[in-house]
């Protein structure tokens, strides 16, 4: 458990930190696809956790105002149904955006979600097990599960 909200940020922030390296890699060496990363390419890495961390930050923005969040049991929900069919979609989409709204995003989005879990009260998210355990599925735990991925990623750039 966390003593408060700046902890998990910390952490949250220290856990992205070795991901940010992917917005150094060319375009042509996101574009190549890692056997060791579930055959992603670094930009599919990119667009699979940018797209879990807009739907977090959603969340957030709801519990900011908010007792509960309709977007986090949209996605509970679409997650039991689909599971990684899901995931499939989103990194689909993903390679249909220009790879300038890629980065853009990749760049925006990690920031603002740790800037609106600072106005969400701590009582919503933090001290709310259903919801901690949410938040930490879509960040420090989801970037841990992709470890591997992203040295697979890196190590095939160089």
């Amino acid at each position: 458990m966390y003593i408060d909200s700046l902890e998990f940020l910390d952490e949250e922030r220290e856990a992205w930190q070795p991901f940010e390296a992917l917005d150094t890699l060319t375009d042509a060496q996101l574009a190549v696809e890692q056997a060791g990363a579930h055959g992603w390419s670094g930009r599919d890495l990119m667009g699979h956790l940018v797209a879990w961390q807009e739907i977090a930050l959603a969340v957030a923005k709801e519990l900011a105002v908010n007792e509960a969040s309709v977007t986090r049991r949209r996605s509970d929900e679409e997650w039991a149904s689909r599971g990684d069919e899901m995931n499939d979609t989103m990194v689909a989409e993903w390679r249909q955006l220009p790879m300038d709204e890629v980065r853009q995003r990749f760049r925006m989005v990690p920031g603002e979600l740790r800037g609106y879990l600072t106005v969400v009260p701590e009582s919503r998210w933090l001290k709310h097990p259903q919801h901690l355990k949410f938040f930490l599925t879509e960040t420090t735990n989801h970037y841990a599960a992709h470890q591997a991925d992203l040295e697979a990623i890196l190590a095939g750039a160089d």
